[in-house]
């Protein structure tokens, strides 16, 4: 059985910083692409970041750029997301995400994109 578990949510100040992770098993996720996803209460689930399995090409959201970095370790099975700068509307519900199919040096911002999803892990950012 796959599974992706999220972990380092938590409770912060506007400002501050939280990495998360997200752990894989079942699979090795080496050859796939890896996203973050979110979503706000009353919002629908929004792109953050993804990766390539390469981690070469990593692409993030507008609204967090300059802020998060995506990264993986596939040592570990593991993608993380680095979280500088919080602002309250970052607060949400974050998913890790894990493509399927190998797709070559790609990421996808869709969740259509992506088959395997995590159970989240909540961020709040404080004011």
């Amino acid at each position: 059985q796959v599974q992706l578990v999220e972990s380092g949510g938590g409770l912060v100040q506007a400002g501050g910083s939280l990495r998360l992770s997200c752990a894989a098993s079942g699979r090795t996720f080496a050859s796939n692409a890896m996203g973050w996803f979110r979503q706000a209460p009353g919002k629908e689930r929004e792109f953050v970041a993804a990766i390539s399995w390469t981690g070469t090409m990593k692409l993030n959201a507008d609204s967090v750029k300059g802020r998060f970095t995506i990264s993986r370790d596939d040592a570990k099975n593991t993608v993380y997301l680095q979280m500088n700068s919080l602002k309250p509307e970052d607060t949400a519900v974050y998913y890790c995400a894990g493509d399927s199919k190998y797709r070559g040096n790609y990421a996808g911002r869709e969740a259509d994109e992506y088959y395997y999803w995590g159970q989240g892990t909540q961020v709040i950012v404080s004011s």
